[in-house]
């Protein structure tokens, strides 16, 4: 069973992102093929990166407590979700951060997108990829964006994400794909883990 940390892209208080979360956990409670743990920056409080050498020198390792606990927890995982939200065109800075403070751990994984805005956080999203792209991840095609009229009919007029069948069925799709290139990308890491056990 693939493992996937689904990450929660916002920490300020009243945010959105717990809306988005909930809906993600039902989805995954009805599947078989993956497993799915919320990683709520909330929880780990990380540091703004302030290291005194990038990590690609030191090997991956940080000198932070914190990063060193967040970036242990990303290296036990198969595959990501990161709930978006989008500031002036942009990711929260919390969420570019939490990439930040991992490196070697991210690398040859699967991640995928459910943002929420005015344009469903496209914007954020799309500079996000560039991101995992450099951390050697394979963000996937399929992404959610919960757009400003879901937004509003959820925030104003108590309707749920369920309400909206194109997003439900978005959630699935995305989840399939995410499982695809999980279990792909898992096993191409255990065969080079393997051989290179092998030539040790």
């Amino acid at each position: 069973m693939l493992t996937v940390g689904l990450i929660v892209g916002s920490t300020r208080p009243n945010r959105f992102a717990d809306t988005p979360v909930r809906w993600l956990v039902e989805g995954a409670s009805a599947r078989s093929d993956l497993r799915l743990s919320v990683l709520d920056l909330r929880d780990f409080a990380l540091p703004f990166f302030n290291e005194p050498a990038p990590p690609g020198y030191t090997n991956g390792v940080y000198t932070d407590p914190k990063a060193e606990a967040w970036r242990k927890r990303i290296g036990e995982l198969d595959a990501f979700i990161a709930t978006v939200a989008e500031y002036n065109h942009g990711p929260t800075a919390v969420l570019k951060n939490a990439f930040d403070s991992a490196f070697l751990e991210w690398q040859r994984k699967p991640i995928a997108f459910v943002g929420y805005g005015g344009v469903g956080a496209a914007r954020a999203i799309e500079a996000l990829r560039g991101t995992a792209i450099e951390l050697q991840m394979a963000p996937i095609r399929h992404e959610v964006n919960i757009a400003m009229e879901p937004y509003l009919g959820i925030v104003q007029a108590g309707r749920s994400l369920n309400d909206y069948d194109y997003l439900v069925r978005g959630r699935a799709l995305m989840f399939d794909q995410l499982v695809w290139w999980g279990e792909a990308l898992k096993a191409a890491r255990q065969r080079t883990a393997a051989q290179s056990s092998v030539a040790a």
